[in-house]
């Protein structure tokens, strides 16, 4: 596919060729891997306060640092090990962001289902919401802060109420095309 950021793609998704790969491919398309819905809640993480493109330039330093987000590996990583990822300029060089990387993956192993756990929001079914532009959406909605509330009693972190909905979007649970986008998910 060719870029063409006047086509009636989603807005954010126009400023490179590898944003609007994200987005026609992955974005709000529905998953439910445990190891790639690790891996969204860990980018959508590590974005907060950053760009989305910066992150998605990051995302195969991510993989190589974090195991390919296996979640027992990343779980069983040592401190040292997570300090010597503050050297790496293939990630996000925020302490408390790689840290949670490896308390999430014990949070979710937890869990046990993941994505059973994420699903259940939604009752197995993605929310629709038809916008008609961006600024239709909100950063975040009450869904999102359940979501994030309920995500920190378990012993989540960096999953406030925008990042809860940002995942939410990423892995399907939520779609946000805009009427008229081309992408798979949008309807």
């Amino acid at each position: 596919m060719s870029f063409d950021p006047d086509d009636g793609t989603c807005a954010w998704a126009n400023s490179s060729p590898e944003m609007r790969a994200y987005h026609d491919a992955e974005w709000g398309v529905p998953s439910h891997d445990d190891r790639h819905l690790f891996e969204m809640l860990t980018l959508e993480g590590a974005q907060a306060g950053l760009s989305w493109s910066m992150v998605l330039k990051r995302r195969d330093g991510y993989s190589a640092a974090f195991h390919g987000f296996d979640l027992e590996k990343v779980a069983s990583m040592t401190d040292a090990r997570l300090e010597a990822l503050r050297d790496d300029a293939g990630i996000v060089r925020n302490r408390a962001k790689i840290y949670s990387t490896r308390s999430n993956s014990a949070a979710i192993l937890a869990l046990g289902s993941f994505s059973d756990y994420l699903w259940d929001w939604v009752d197995g079914t993605p929310v629709v919401n038809h916008p008609h532009g961006m600024g239709d959406l909100s950063a975040h909605t009450e869904l999102s802060d359940r979501l994030s509330k309920d995500l920190k009693k378990r012993g989540f972190s960096f999953v406030g109420t925008t990042i809860a909905y940002s995942l939410m979007q990423a892995v399907g649970m939520i779609d946000d095309h805009v009427v008229g986008c081309p992408a798979k998910g949008a309807r």
